[in-house]
């Protein structure tokens, strides 16, 4: 993903509130999502962030500003999902990315027209922007894998395995919601500590896992793998990801087939997608220790090794219910980046197509939680309380050593590097409710 005129530093927008200090999108950025104006009936449309308003790309396409280089990839983006533009590959989105930096960008002479064409975020719901055939969540952060192996014990390591490939899991679709989800907390056989027969019951140790959502392109046929040198080709963008776990219910029923009860009842998506190409200036070389088991040939090649890590910095806050009622801020639980994932978003994409398995248009890509080598960025509460043993101080005399009825989880994520403009990935807030019956 080269670096062009669209990662200027120096560009500014003739929208005001996307020139301010930490704005999650400036021009620089430009994400998609899938929205219409809140409480109407109106049809979903593709449209893409910028300052504090949604340039709504249907009305956009119905003013003919956009030439014919990236008409379609406009048409594509102004439908009710985005599949099809996401299908359209590197070169139309590329296109589209340029045609709306000049639209937008300090002294473009159309403002007045694009006005009409703005929804303020206040305004705005969303939908997951993407029909999602498959979702697969990956489990890959070497950090994350052996704080939660050393709660029991204290000198374990990560299986052989772990190191040999990205492991993953498939997962559902019909369960996963935009930012604002509300769930129900979730019931299922686990093991009591210290009894000798399962019970079926509410979740008692609820958790959250801070993860990133791998948006698929264009696909490829059943039993044609993507080579790791082109699986960013097939990468549309990224947005932030809760896949929350029971752990309890985790712990008895994933030996040997993984977790089923566990992690099926939600997971919950940031809906606005940051495209790869607003990605490139934040790219890392990836590497591994000299005396660290080095990939198979098949997960390895010298761009991924020279750029494929990603520096999105994310942190963690939570929101009681006590605290909500009290006027009192979130609670700032952790903080960690991507750069620290043992696989990258490349290796995931390639890895799972090697034994043939057939990706489409919108497939979604779980990383697995995201946590950093040092205590403070672990990726979740499992982590941070270490299995509920050190319950974490949320302020307000609450502690939590896990999620309680009526907490709100809250995801956010930007990118910032010397000589690039910050660039944001919005929120992703989800609430546990309490279980039914």
């Amino acid at each position: 993903m080269p670096l062009d005129h669209t990662h200027d530093p120096a560009a500014r927008s003739w929208l005001a509130a996307a020139n301010e200090d930490g704005c999650d999108f400036p021009v620089q950025n430009l994400p998609f999502a899938l929205l219409r104006p809140r409480d109407s009936r109106q049809a979903l449309r593709g449209a893409v962030a910028i300052g504090d308003q949604a340039l709504d790309l249907a009305a956009l396409a119905a003013t003919g500003l956009v030439g014919a280089e990236a008409a379609p990839a406009l048409q594509a983006a102004a439908q009710p999902t985005l599949n099809a533009f996401m299908a359209a590959g590197p070169t139309a989105w590329r296109a589209l990315r340029h045609a709306l930096f000049a639209l937008l960008r300090e002294g473009a002479p159309q403002q007045t027209t694009l006005r009409t064409c703005m929804l303020a975020l206040a305004d705005v719901e969303y939908a997951l922007p993407a029909q999602v055939g498959d979702y697969t969540d990956f489990y890959t952060s070497l950090d994350h894998a052996r704080n939660c192996m050393r709660i029991m014990y204290p000198d374990a390591d990560v299986t052989p395995n772990f190191r040999w490939l990205p492991q993953a899991y498939h997962g559902r679709v019909s369960t996963l919601g935009v930012s604002g989800q509300r769930f129900r907390r979730p019931h299922g056989q686990y093991l009591p500590r210290g009894a000798s027969t399962p019970v079926f019951a509410p979740c008692a140790a609820m958790d959250y896992e801070c993860e990133l959502g791998l948006w698929v392109g264009p696909g490829n046929a059943a039993g044609q793998p993507i080579a790791l040198a082109q699986a960013e080709q097939h990468l549309f963008g990224i947005s932030l990801l809760n896949d929350w776990s029971a752990r309890d219910i985790q712990v008895w029923e994933m030996q040997p087939l993984g977790p089923f009860h566990a992690k099926n009842f939600a997971t919950t998506l940031s809906p606005w997608i940051v495209t790869m190409d607003a990605l490139a200036p934040y790219r890392l070389p990836w590497t591994r220790a000299a005396d660290d088991v080095q990939p198979l040939p098949y997960l390895d090649a010298p761009a991924n090794r020279e750029h494929g890590a990603i520096d999105i910095r994310l942190e963690v806050l939570l929101h009681s219910e006590a605290a909500r009622q009290a006027g009192r801020a979130p609670a700032r639980l952790s903080g960690t980046s991507f750069r620290h994932q043992y696989w990258t978003a490349a290796q995931m994409l390639a890895h799972h197509t090697a034994g043939g398995c057939a990706l489409q248009p919108g497939d979604l890509i779980g990383t697995g939680t995201i946590s950093g080598p040092t205590k403070g960025e672990a990726g979740a509460l499992i982590e941070l309380a270490r299995g509920g043993q050190e319950p974490v101080d949320i302020g307000g005399a609450e502690e939590r050593g896990f999620l309680a009825d009526g907490d709100t989880v809250i995801l956010r994520g930007w990118c910032e590097a010397p000589g690039a403009a910050r660039i944001g990935f919005g929120e992703c807030q989800g609430t546990l409710l309490a279980a039914l019956g």
